[in-house]
């Protein structure tokens, strides 16, 4: 019993950090977010509502400059104001916007907001037990070689949820007449940013796929759509 104590506190300390992230998550967004209310982007969620049998989409923007959108973990969407400012320049065309919204609408259908925080739990268990073997037989760098492969892993799974998030939205989008192509400008638009900031970092080291990978996955989804019609 002794030898699983450290696992079994690493679980517990995790489920804790889980509730608690959550509670912090949510209050922080109640305290600088309200409701989007803007005409152009309405029409494209009624249309998206529509193709869900769904009465309406509910968006809010997130008072923050960084580009970005959030499903939070109780099932919220969200796009900060940086995002939107972007819109409003003319820089992101509405119906961009509205794949944001529908990629994030994929993680909420697909549970992938509540599961992260959850995993992090698991996470913490697994980093724990492989620091706990690896530092018997690799002393000195065993705790490091287990943070490391469990961010990897982590990583890996969070790219998983990315490929499915845009094949949950590209389905959506195409079924609301809106099409794909505005979720493939708006990777090239984001990519061309991402590469003014710094240097490109390895796919399996990012926790999102690499742009021409999520572009290339798209683009034969659209094309299967298109032989069985």
């Amino acid at each position: 019993m002794i030898k699983f104590t450290p696992i079994l506190l690493a679980i517990l300390y995790g489920l804790a950090m889980y509730h608690f992230s959550a509670w912090r998550t949510a209050k922080q967004l109640d305290a600088r977010s309200t409701e989007l209310a803007d005409a152009k982007l309405k029409a494209l969620m009624d249309r998206m509502a529509a193709a869900l049998d769904l009465p309406r989409i509910r968006v809010h923007i997130y008072e923050i400059d960084p580009v970005n959108g959030l499903a939070a973990p109780d099932g919220r969407i969200f796009i900060t104001r940086g995002f939107y400012n972007k819109f409003r320049t003319g820089e992101v065309s509405d119906t961009e916007i509205a794949s944001v919204i529908a990629h994030e609408m994929g993680h909420v259908a697909l549970g992938h907001s509540r599961r992260r925080m959850i995993d992090f739990s698991g996470q913490n268990a697994l980093r724990t037990a492989l620091a706990m073997v690896l530092g018997r037989f690799i002393p000195g760098i065993g705790v490091w070689l287990a943070g490391m492969l469990t961010t990897l892993l982590a990583a890996r799974l969070s790219r998983s949820d990315e490929y499915e998030a845009d094949a949950y939205a590209a389905a959506l989008l195409t079924k609301a007449g809106i099409g794909v192509a505005p979720q493939i400008s708006l990777f090239e638009k984001l990519d061309k940013l991402t590469q003014q900031n710094g240097g490109a970092v390895p796919a399996w080291l990012m926790s999102h796929p690499k742009t021409q990978d999520r572009v290339a996955a798209l683009k034969a989804l659209e094309a299967k759509w298109t032989l069985t019609e």
